[in-house]
């Protein structure tokens, strides 16, 4: 058996597409499966048992023998909610118990971390673990990634393999019930659908132009590549970035956007929101030299393949990975 926690979401829901391509069928999903629009993400999808999140770690512990492998991409993950105790209880101290548990019965664990970790960038976007003490996220979702990576690299006991996943700017099918941490793209595509036209931040920042802050987009199909990946390899732990390895400007993502639905670009900016303009980032690039060294050589979505997928084979006809 293979588990993935947050089967229902966004990349969750990708890699459980990704492992019934593969051939892997007896799957279990984490999940609390309570949403109507995330459960259309698993429709069609081939698995042995749906297991409620508070269920789970009382049925791991009662059914571990049978467990081949862990993904643990389930949390909370809404940069906009600040209320501590809820990122306590659902990123890092559930995070907590399913590392100890993988550890008492010798079960390998993925775990998703985040770059919302790195903060601003003031110390860069490097993996090197020795960093990590020293990162100051901007938001508790941030926080309570940081607090979990830096808790995993203390403990003497660690799983046998064990890889935390800095995710970047992840985009793609499956997300459509995210809102508004849905990534730029499906923003775009709705705006474009209703208006004709999409709406940037401006730039506050004398250093970048409009629409020319930079992010890593990374698409989800070379995520779940990489957690495939993972699946085999099994040696090397440790924290990995997993982005495209390139930034990519607002305005490449748009055009391209207007591009793969073959109309010409109609874009104006409006200011950044006061109240998170002394946060925005302008910068982001995910350092992947660490998850190539360890033999992971499949070449990632371009920005330009990725969006033409997505929109013209999901978005178009709302369907589902």
């Amino acid at each position: 058996m293979i588990i993935v926690t947050g089967a229902a979401g966004f990349i969750g829901s990708c890699l459980v597409s990704k492992l019934n391509e593969e051939g892997f069928i007896d799957l279990i999903l984490v999940d609390d499966f309570s949403n109507s629009e995330k459960m259309k993400n698993l429709e069609g999808k081939k698995y042995s048992q749906k297991i409620h999140r508070d269920d789970f770690i009382q049925w791991l512990r009662e059914n571990q023998r049978l467990v081949q492998f862990v993904f643990h991409l389930g949390a909370r993950t809404d940069t906009t909610e600040f209320n501590k105790e809820i990122f306590d209880n659902l990123n890092l101290n559930y995070s907590k118990d399913l590392w100890k548990v993988s550890v008492e019965f010798g079960l390998p664990l993925v775990y998703a971390s985040s770059a919302a970790t790195y903060g601003m960038g003031e110390f860069g976007y490097d993996d090197n673990e020795a960093s990590i003490e020293k990162l100051k996220p901007l938001n508790p979702y941030g926080d309570s990634k940081n607090d979990f990576d830096k808790w995993a690299l203390k403990q003497e006991k660690k799983p046998y393999f064990w890889v935390g996943l800095k995710f970047f700017n992840v985009y793609g099918p499956n997300e459509y019930h995210k809102g508004r941490m849905a990534s730029v793209i499906l923003h775009a595509f709705n705006q474009i659908q209703e208006k004709g036209s999409v709406k940037l931040f401006r730039s506050h920042n004398p250093e970048y132009k409009d629409g020319e802050q930079l992010r890593d987009f990374v698409y989800v199909k070379d995520v779940v590549e990489v957690c495939y990946f993972l699946l085999h390899h099994r040696k090397n732990s440790g924290i990995y970035n997993l982005g495209s390895g390139k930034a990519r400007t607002f305005l490449d993502l748009v055009k391209n956007t207007f591009s793969a639905l073959n109309k010409a670009p109609n874009i104006e900016f409006i200011d950044t929101p006061i109240d998170i303009r002394d946060k925005y980032q302008y910068f982001t690039e995910a350092k992947i030299e660490k998850l190539k060294s360890i033999g992971y050589s499949k070449p990632f979505y371009t920005l330009e393949e990725g969006v033409k997928d997505y929109v013209q084979n999901y978005l178009e006809g709302k369907k589902y990975y």
